[in-house]
């Protein structure tokens, strides 16, 4: 499973990106005629931007099947949301906010976070006893799939882990409480999931602008 945004795939240049707008906006395939007539292009410059988007991954090109003699149409067809820009950023921004604005909102985000941290860790086999060092090797991968380029440390106190990426700056930097609840909760969760000797017991959000730390802590000897 892919965890953290890709980055969008959009085709170079504004005319190709509205051609393939018009390709995602029409309910059947379209010819390079059409494409030019509906976007007032030369048909040449039409079939550069179509084939262009079917060498990137983003159009399909059929042939239009025929009974009658003569050349079969070419057609173009994508699938998808037409390009343009996205809000995510501020939707994260008006929803974290709403829940900070909640009675008890600390509670509830960190089972948030625990619930999600169950169903994303490698779960163990029915037969499977996941130790503590086996258990913060999952837990590591799954911070990573989400985006923290996450680092595991044996210091003197115990078990800490470094995240050095925020994939959730910009709306954590704001809602500090609530976002870094989640993430707290994301590991709770992942642990408790496997069953293992070990827990997270604490995070510091922004111990640098680039970097917070989760203290972990083994909770009873494996034997």
């Amino acid at each position: 499973m892919t965890l953290s945004d890709p980055p969008p795939q959009l085709p170079t240049g504004n005319r190709r990106a509205e051609v393939l707008a018009l390709l995602r906006r029409a309910d059947q395939s379209l010819s390079v005629a059409e494409v030019a007539e509906a976007m007032d292009l030369h048909v040449n410059t039409a079939r550069f931007h179509l084939d262009g988007l079917v060498a990137d991954g983003l159009a399909e090109r059929t042939t239009e099947p025929r009974e009658t003699p003569g050349r079969p149409r070419i057609l173009y067809t994508s699938e998808g949301p037409s390009p343009g820009p996205r809000s995510y950023e501020l939707l994260a921004e008006m929803l974290t906010g709403l829940v900070s604005s909640m009675d008890q909102a600390g509670p509830a985000t960190v089972e948030l976070g625990k619930a999600w941290g169950r169903h994303l860790v490698e779960r163990a086999a029915p037969s499977e006893r996941v130790d503590a060092q086996e258990a913060v090797v999952r837990l590591n991968r799954v911070l990573d799939a989400v985006g923290f380029r996450s680092e595991v440390r044996d210091t003197e106190e115990g078990l800490e882990v470094r995240l050095h990426h925020c994939p959730f700056l910009e709306v954590a930097s704001k809602h500090t409480d609530t976002v870094c609840a989640i993430h707290l909760g994301l590991m709770h969760g992942a642990l408790d999931e496997l069953g293992a000797p070990v827990r997270a017991t604490s995070l510091e959000p922004f111990v640098t602008p680039q970097l917070c730390v989760a203290h972990l802590q083994t909770t009873r000897s494996a034997s």
